[in-house]
């Protein structure tokens, strides 16, 4: 459940992005749920025209997901409802991280940037900031950067769909939901189904919105086909025999123009968009990666990238990671000896196994994300509540169990009454968990304080100051823009300088975000 702050910070990015008009629409959806073009038009208080542009931006980019169920009180008659897309309208502030994921592109350093990556990093980018197009309408945008003749700008555009396909290929860019599937609603009156008696586990229906992204989600197949080579290309490649058969050279005609339309069909009306679920995947990768060569070195993080990517599911909320023995080595690409690797993954705790003469190698997460996780939250902690607050996060977090007041200030060498001032600072504040227990030998009245982390409140708790947090760097960074169309040339180099800071600040704060939000 999204808390307050974590609303107002999407709305904040929307209204830096589109402005007030959309980012009120937006806010209307965020605050109130689901809900039909007229509820939007009475919520807001503005005219139907106005909140029709609003919603087909918000779509455009992948804010908003529109669906149609049966209109209550009639069995023929639909009506559109509209659902905010929370997640992808935060991912808007990832948009520089995801393009430092393409190998050779303008991110990387200048020595290793290459022609390849060059043209896949302005394809996404492309895509990242204009939302949803087809194939044609971004080159269209390339060559409009690029006056070129004719016969060039056909070489050009075999390019772009060579770098376009390699982008499909790695499922950083898909095939745009269905716009408006249907969902069919049980009646009201209708008796719902009781759960069995003798039924273990109940299985939780899904909700509306969740019916919703099921439905408008493309089949792997279709989501994922890349952009098929006309017959003319096809045949300046010699993949098209030149000289068929007297008797089958109508056929091969007729397969040509349905190749052609098939390829004109994919570049001119089927609608792209950016694979969020890929890049997140990618950028926890690098996070995980990074705490992994913190602590057992830089192979093991090299080991660990070869296992993410080998992994062939790639979804971003499993936490369990299954590699083959042969993808992982062929992603090291012989960096490393087998005996290296095989130690690596020991250290990594991998469990081993065999499926038709395969290994198969299967990593958890949880460890690493969680190690990732008690880095930042120990040094929020540390910031907030100084040396003797860490020393007693720190000792509850490593022995996750109920102490007592006395032992946590026996182990942390501080005073009884600093001890018991400082555990009742962090339980006020959510971040630990008391519970009171009778003492043995004394009066009825007396009692024992026990104090453990308790992680879910306390995880809920950070994240809404996290969300707070990158609200307010959001709102100061809006304001400096501002200020740069009234502010003198003099001191236009200062508040640049302080702009880059709070951009830099934004960017650490998301890190955070992801891991208690997105992993």
């Amino acid at each position: 459940m999204v808390g307050v702050y974590g609303k107002r910070l999407a709305k904040e990015i929307i209204s830096t992005h589109f402005g007030d008009l959309v980012a009120k629409v937006c806010n209307c959806l965020l605050q109130n749920g689901t809900l039909s073009l007229h509820e939007i038009v009475r919520y807001t208080d503005m005219p139907g025209s106005h909140v029709k542009n609003c919603l087909l931006i918000l779509i455009q980019h992948n804010c908003v997901q529109a669906f149609c169920t049966p209109r209550k009180g009639s069995t023929d008659k639909t009506v559109t409802l509209y659902m905010a897309i929370f997640d992808n309208i935060i991912n808007r502030m990832r948009f520089s991280k995801f393009l430092s994921l393409i190998k050779g592109g303008e991110l990387a350093p200048k020595e290793s940037q290459t022609k390849e990556g060059q043209c896949k990093y302005a394809l996404l980018k492309g895509i990242l900031q204009n939302g949803r197009l087809t194939f044609e309408q971004l080159v269209e945008r390339s060559i409009s950067k690029e006056q070129q003749m004719d016969q060039v700008q056909e070489k050009h555009q075999s390019e772009l769909r060579a770098c376009f396909n390699e982008l499909v290929r790695s499922h950083y860019v898909e095939r745009c939901p269905r716009p408006e599937p249907f969902i069919y609603t049980e009646p009201e009156d209708q008796p719902k189904h009781t759960k069995r008696r003798g039924a273990k586990t109940a299985v939780q229906p899904l909700s509306l919105e969740q019916q919703a992204i099921e439905a408008a989600t493309l089949a792997e197949s279709e989501r994922f086909s890349e952009i098929p080579e006309s017959s003319v290309e096809r045949a300046g490649d010699g993949i098209v025999n030149h000289s068929p058969a007297t008797g089958d050279k109508r056929k091969h005609e007729t397969l040509e123009t349905d190749l052609d339309l098939l390829v004109a069909i994919a570049e001119n009306e089927v609608l792209w968009r950016a694979n969020f679920e890929k890049l997140l995947y990618c950028l926890r990768t690098k996070i995980c990666a990074e705490n992994v060569r913190s602590r057992l070195g830089d192979d093991a993080g090299v080991v660990l990238e070869a296992i993410m990517e080998a992994d062939t599911e790639q979804k971003i909320k499993a936490t369990i990671v299954i590699a083959t023995f042969d993808g992982i080595l062929n992603n090291l690409a012989g960096s490393m000896t087998l005996d290296r690797v095989r130690t690596i993954l020991d250290e990594l705790n991998c469990k081993s196994a065999t499926d038709k003469l395969e290994a198969i190698y299967s990593l958890d997460l949880n460890a690493t994300l969680e190690a990732c996780k008690n880095d930042e939250i120990e040094a929020v902690v540390k910031a907030r509540y100084g040396d003797q607050g860490y020393k007693i996060f720190r000792l509850l977090s490593t022995k996750d169990q109920l102490i007592e007041t006395d032992r946590i200030a026996e182990i942390t060498f501080m005073e009884k009454k600093e001890a018991h001032q400082m555990l009742y600072k962090l339980w006020r504040d959510e971040f630990i968990d008391i519970k009171k227990v009778p003492s043995q030998g004394s009066g009825e009245s007396a009692s024992i304080s026990l104090w453990r982390l308790h992680r879910k409140p306390f995880y809920q708790t950070l994240l809404d100051d996290i969300f707070h947090a990158a609200l307010n760097l959001t709102v100061k960074i809006s304001q400096l823009v501002e200020k740069q169309h009234e502010i003198l040339e003099d001191d236009m180099k200062n508040l640049l300088k302080r702009k880059f800071i709070l951009q830099l600040s934004l960017l650490k704060l998301d890190d955070a975000l992801m891991l208690f939000h997105d992993f």
